[in-house]
């Protein structure tokens, strides 16, 4: 269990790679990061919103520990994120972090991985991707959203294998959802990890039980103390009720009780 840390981050550059997104490079005001796991988050304490009294959950994005770099890529949805969104370089924001449960590693070195997601789902793949790289194996990466406009962060994905996107609108990629794609009927994968809406990750995990391949996703119910206190993530499992935010965010799907 890697040990959790209440830190000031600084503001190194707040990009809009999005009208939707802001991506937030950030690093420490005093010592290092800790040691993080692809698939973990961070609880962000919003200063200054007076409707705001809870952290936000956002994922690890990316972690640079010769830069002593975190980014995180923020959905703007509500005040809190919003304010995340408005941050400019120099400012200080507090986080704790590493929280939960992040995605386990091969346990070879010649295993092919295909990555999925969708949406702002695509954020912890970044950061998994460059972890599996760094561990030998090169990760095959399967992207979706609405239109080409809604893909994100593409070059950071491009450097780290093999890419592959889909649209609804066909503006980009194939045409449809991920789980249509042909790369899915053309080849083979001895595992698959996936983040996004819960209706794709339900349909990559029917795709993966229906050929028996082992399959990890970072399930993304609510949250708000981000410890296992207050009981607002809770998932049922085949081991009972869990709080996502401690023993996930990321579960393999034998251990859920989903109908696939």
């Amino acid at each position: 269990m890697l040990k959790k840390c209440i830190l000031d981050l600084r503001v190194l550059s707040n990009e809009c790679p999005h009208p939707r997104y802001a991506l937030l490079r950030l690093t420490t005001v005093k010592g290092s990061l800790p040691p993080m796991v692809a698939g973990q988050f961070a609880q962000l304490r919003i200063d200054g919103v007076s409707s705001v009294f809870l952290r936000r959950p956002v994922s690890v994005h990316f972690v640079d520990p010769v830069a002593n770099e975190v980014w995180f890529l923020v959905q703007l949805v509500g005040a809190g994120t919003k304010w995340l969104g408005s941050l400019r370089p120099g400012d200080v924001l507090n986080a704790v972090l590493p929280l939960g449960k992040g995605f386990s590693m091969p346990d070879r070195k010649d295993e092919k991985i295909l990555l999925v997601g969708g949406g702002v789902g695509v954020a912890p793949l970044l950061f998994l991707g460059q972890s599996l790289r760094d561990y030998g194996v090169t990760p095959t990466f399967l992207l979706g959203a609405r239109t080409k406009a809604d893909l994100l962060q593409l070059p950071f994905f491009e450097r780290l294998g093999p890419l592959y996107l889909t649209t609804e609108d066909g503006s980009a990629g194939e045409k449809g959802f991920v789980t249509q794609h042909s790369i899915l009927r053309e080849q083979s994968f001895d595992s698959v990890r996936c983040c996004g809406p819960r209706p794709m990750m339900m349909a990559v995990a029917c795709y993966a039980k229906g050929r028996n391949i082992d399959c990890e996703v970072s399930l993304e119910n609510l949250m708000a103390c981000g410890l296992g206190a207050c009981l607002c993530c809770v998932e049922d499992t085949q081991q009972g009720n869990v709080c996502v935010c401690k023993e996930g965010p990321v579960f393999n799907i034998n251990e859920l009780k989903w109908q696939i």
